[in-house]
């Protein structure tokens, strides 16, 4: 049986939640009541202003309100131009950080994994928990996870970019 996770789980700091999304299952309802769902298989942490490869290392802008606020929240942004990524927000209020939903099972890549699902900037803003269009279910799962440097953040430096924050499943359910 899968639960629900509430906004107490994303109530922890970044390096925390991230690993721990590592094989729960990101569900989107579309509008006729399919249920789209696919088993997370890969995230990336951003850890406040200090962490170059977070977008709220420039400080707090009309983009990066959503980071200083509450957990919980959908925080979406264009790539490029073209591909919408989504993160949830993490930890503490004004203590900028969350969670880059990086790839699943079958959908490689944040983008595709948003494509696949629908997510585009209407879900910015919204809560993860409670909302009728998408949440994240734990069935249990547990898999082995390995950590690997961020990917796409070269602009932030070295050190930023070879940190192993990113987190991914080792093991299929």
């Amino acid at each position: 049986m899968s639960v629900k996770l509430t906004g107490d789980f994303f109530r922890r700091d970044a390096l925390e939640v991230a690993p721990d999304l590592v094989g729960k299952i990101i569900v989107c309802r579309l509008e006729d009541g399919t249920e789209l769902r696919e088993r997370i298989s890969e995230t990336e942490a951003y850890c406040g202003e200090e962490d170059k490869g977070c977008h709220a290392s420039k400080g707090r802008t009309k983009r990066t309100e959503l980071l200083y606020g509450e957990s919980g929240v959908i925080y979406v942004y264009l790539c490029y131009g073209m591909h919408w990524l989504m993160n949830v927000i993490t930890g503490e209020k004004e203590q900028p950080q969350g969670v880059l939903i990086r790839a699943g099972v079958n959908k490689k890549g944040p983008a595709k994994l948003t494509k696949y699902l629908g997510v585009d900037g209407s879900f910015n803003g919204q809560l993860i928990d409670g909302n009728t269009r998408i949440w994240i279910e734990d069935d249990g799962f547990r898999p082995k996870i390995r950590t690997a440097p961020r990917v796409g953040i070269d602009y932030a430096g070295d050190y930023w970019k070879n940190i192993e924050w990113r987190f991914i499943m080792d093991s299929q359910p």
